[in-house]
């Protein structure tokens, strides 16, 4: 319901003596709220504590430097141990007594993660992820990977059946590794009469072996 001045009257009308208005041909309805001036600004007002651009301008106000935190470095004690073995020192008491005279920290640079001169690098190094290599063509044409896969299989069955061989390996008995490997018969002689074997002579008659080398070489 609009009480607008330039909307057309309703006929009839409110008893309390409102008119009644129809809404506004291709327009929205109005809420009928009234809005605030140009000067009205939407939200909290914050005061300005600093002056603003004007104080910004006529002032060089900076910021104050923090002051850096010093980091307290840990003891060096491979500088001190060196001392004090230099000086003369043996025992922990007296490393301990030159560990209280001569406090001597580890450098900035030594403790520090970050070194200040950048790591070396080879002067062929690439950075980030190295390119796909092209697909070998010539191989595929000539079925190379078919013939090395073949090959692959090949020996691996040649090597299983090694495996199996020596697994379905049976122990050799004396049976089985003389059936082999049999043993050569021996050469036996023709069986003859022992009287006729050659017998020595029972009696030497002659005085000595020169003689009867002598009278054998006559007869013979």
């Amino acid at each position: 319901m609009l009480n607008l001045p330039e909307c057309p009257p309703l006929p009839g009308g409110d008893s309390d003596g409102v008119a009644v208005y129809w809404a506004e041909l291709g327009k929205p309805q109005r809420n009928c709220y009234t809005l605030p001036g140009f000067d009205f600004s939407y939200g909290l007002y914050t005061h300005r504590t600093d002056g603003g651009v004007p104080e910004a301008i006529g002032h060089w106000n900076t910021v104050k430097p923090r002051t850096a935190l010093v980091q307290k470095m840990p003891r060096d004690f491979i500088t001190m141990n060196r001392g004090a073995l230099k000086a003369g020192y043996t025992t922990a008491h007296e490393f301990n007594l030159y560990y209280k005279a001569k406090d001597i920290r580890r450098k900035d640079d030594e403790y520090s993660r970050f070194k200040r001169c950048p790591p070396k690098v080879p002067a062929d190094f690439t950075y980030g992820i190295t390119a796909r290599p092209c697909t070998p063509l010539f191989d595929l044409l000539q079925h190379k990977y078919k013939e090395l896969w073949m090959e692959q299989q090949r020996a691996l069955t040649a090597a299983q059946r090694i495996e199996k061989k020596k697994k379905d390996k049976v122990c050799e008995t004396r049976t089985t590794f003389l059936r082999k490997h049999p043993v050569p018969a021996k050469e036996e002689s023709f069986w003859h009469l022992p009287r006729l074997e050659k017998v020595g002579p029972h009696l030497s008659t002659f005085p000595d072996r020169d003689t009867c080398k002598k009278a054998f070489s006559a007869s013979h």
